[in-house]
């Protein structure tokens, strides 16, 4: 049973928790917290042994919290994600794979794509494939036409794995918190598109892919996971794309697995995760 908790900090949290979780006869397998002393913000993930009334719970604990304490009490174990592509496999074929030896932590209610080319893979899986065509099309009905698609199922998390195209802040608003997109670059290095080309014409290093929540603010939303690989002079942009795709992958499927276990708080724009 998993406890999460985001709440102004104050002196005496920890014990209030704890003894509150005491006295109900809970006890304490696992507890990460942390403070973020600038904004005066307290964080907690607790894993509990003893399955209780979660509702009751919950409001036991908002009581002995600040005001506007946001308590969640043994989430949705198992989430369910909504899928947007355009052409490109990797990280879907990754994720169609988890989730069919259920080792994802979610079970894939669908995938939307503006391109068909994928349709044959979701096929194989057994997961619904949506083609949503996106030619001779305003961005205001194409995407309304995604989300009528999205309206058949319910879901936790849409997954742009590797969806390009730019999504209005109407379609964002519509999701708010819930969309999150592989960015194949260490952002904050290469927003938008070609950062493999950029990063070759700047001759850098390293190269590196960032998972992070979708806002307005094109490639800026907080940042759930990032991962590097060195890389050489040797390299050609097509080089670094290869390598790169591999990066996207592995990043991408461990920013879903933290969203999947509730260990991701976003405040602001950050991010706490508690690995």
């Amino acid at each position: 049973m998993i406890i999460v908790i985001q709440c102004k900090d104050k002196v005496g949290l920890v014990a209030a928790i704890s003894g509150l979780l005491a006295g109900e006869q809970i006890n304490i397998i696992s507890m990460r917290e942390h403070v973020d002393v600038a904004e005066e913000m307290f964080f907690a993930r607790l894993q509990v042994q003893k399955r209780v009334d979660a509702t009751a719970l919950q409001h036991k604990l908002e009581a002995a919290l600040p005001q506007g304490a946001q308590v969640h009490v043994n989430p949705q174990p198992e989430k369910k994600l909504a899928v947007l592509v355009t052409k490109e496999y990797h990280c879907l074929s990754d994720i169609l794979i988890r989730n069919h030896f259920k080792t994802l932590g979610a079970t894939v209610e669908c995938v939307v794509g503006n391109h068909p080319v994928l349709a044959d893979i979701c096929s194989r899986f057994e997961v619904p494939f949506h083609y949503v065509n996106h030619d001779d099309k305003t961005k205001e009905i194409f995407e309304n036409d995604v989300t009528e698609c999205l309206q058949q199922y319910s879901f936790d998390h849409i997954a742009l794995a590797k969806f390009m195209r730019i999504l209005s802040p109407q379609f964002i608003s519509n999701f708010a918190g819930q969309i999150i997109n592989i960015h194949h670059s260490f952002l904050p290095a290469f927003i938008g598109a070609n950062p493999y080309k950029q990063a070759f014409e700047r001759g850098v290093k390293l190269i590196g892919a960032t998972a992070h929540f979708v806002t307005n603010d094109l490639d800026e939303g907080p940042i759930i996971a990032q991962q590097i690989i060195p890389v050489s002079h040797n390299y050609t942009a097509a080089d670094m794309m290869r390598a790169g795709k591999e990066i996207e992958t592995a990043v991408f499927a461990r920013a879903l697995q933290l969203l999947f276990e509730d260990r991701v708080f976003v405040y602001k724009n950050k991010t706490v995760v508690f690995e």
